[in-house]
């Protein structure tokens, strides 16, 4: 009985031992895999409003993310530039590297960055500079997965300088008095 019983035993040692080994070698080599955080490009769209003097030549920073703490922060935008679009017609106008935020336009930027997790539903811009800007909107749109895409973002006033200033709909509660927005604070 008891060499019976021990053997018993040493069988569940060693298929306890055996499957933690097999667990322990997939956590060795799935999350190296798995924890490897890919890189999704951003297609940042910004339009500057044809108001008198809504241009701007000083730095622009982005930030923007999804609910689930994904913050992406672009410390100068104007040095991602890549195209002018017609904003009446999505084509390039232009192929030559040109200064984005001049009024009636629309620029496009490119950022590369870690990957959002769901949609992409705040974005505040900050404007550095002695000059104003009266930005129009902005969209970010992300090719790789277009349902993490933002909508549009309407800002149509001059910006503050030297503060964060967006709009986050990430955590939107309806009240009887309207629509209650949960306030991000950035430093």
């Amino acid at each position: 009985m008891y060499n019976f019983g021990g053997r018993i035993v040493m069988l569940l040692v060693v298929r306890f031992l055996f499957s933690k080994n097999v667990i322990v070698a997939s956590k060795v080599l799935l999350p190296l895999h798995l924890q490897e955080k890919r890189n999704c490009t951003y297609a940042v769209t910004v339009e500057t409003t044809c108001t008198k003097d809504a241009d701007t030549s000083s730095h622009v920073s982005i930030r923007f993310g999804d609910s689930n703490l994904n913050d992406i922060l672009v410390h100068r935008l104007n040095s991602k530039h890549v195209k002018r679009l017609d904003p009446l017609e999505p084509q390039v106008l232009d192929d030559v590297p040109i200064k984005p935020f001049q009024a009636c336009t629309t620029d496009q930027f490119e950022h590369i960055s870690k990957c959002v997790d769901s949609p992409i539903c705040y974005l505040y811009l900050k404007l550095s500079g002695k000059d104003d800007w009266r930005p129009g909107f902005a969209q970010i749109r992300v090719p790789e997965g277009p349902h993490l895409s933002s909508s549009y973002f309407y800002f149509r006033r001059y910006l503050p300088r030297n503060v964060w200033h967006g709009f986050d709909v990430c955590d939107t509660k309806v009240t009887p008095f309207g629509l209650k927005y949960k306030r991000k604070v950035f430093s």
